[in-house]
């Protein structure tokens, strides 16, 4: 089962936007990266917040468009950590407990968002890499994540 937080404070509710490529090499290690290893993205997030990956690519560069949610998780833990991944490069990531899920379009959740919805430019806020979102967002794509793999959105504890 999911974690709770167990403070006193509600949790909240994120999204990262990364490639889908480097989403899948965060779930498959346990840990999120984000702004191209930033602290303070991270820093924002505590333990018992939930996670919510949007890719508008399948790889950084040269990847074909996505536009899709591709993972959902929830902060572990309060712990910001570097990790060298080069000689010179060392970004900060954090783990999360990623559930099992289906990679989601948003072009049929756009209407249903209300950071999306009747907005012609939806992308927009995306731009900045981490945002968050209200908890009826969340409850939205998770529902649309977590449907088809045996889950919903209503087993995920809430504050």
């Amino acid at each position: 089962m999911p974690l709770n937080n167990g403070a006193s404070t509600p949790c909240r509710y994120w999204i990262g936007v990364v490639s889908a490529s480097h989403v899948e090499k965060g779930v498959e290690g346990g840990f999120a990266q984000l702004c191209h290893g930033k602290a303070a993205p991270l820093r924002r997030m505590k333990a018992g917040d939930w996670l919510i990956y949007y890719s508008p690519r399948t790889d950084m560069v040269n990847g074909e468009p996505l536009q899709a949610f591709t993972a959902i998780g929830q902060v572990e833990d309060d712990k910001v950590y570097e990790y060298q991944m080069s000689e010179s490069f060392v970004p900060f990531r954090r783990n999360i407990r990623y559930l099992a899920c289906r990679e989601t379009k948003i072009s049929g959740l756009l209407e249903l968002l209300s950071f999306t919805q009747g907005v012609k430019n939806w992308g927009y806020p995306f731009r900045f890499g981490h945002l968050e979102i209200s908890r009826q967002d969340f409850r939205v794509i998770a529902n649309a994540m977590l449907n088809e793999v045996g889950g919903s959105a209503s087993e995920i504890q809430f504050q």
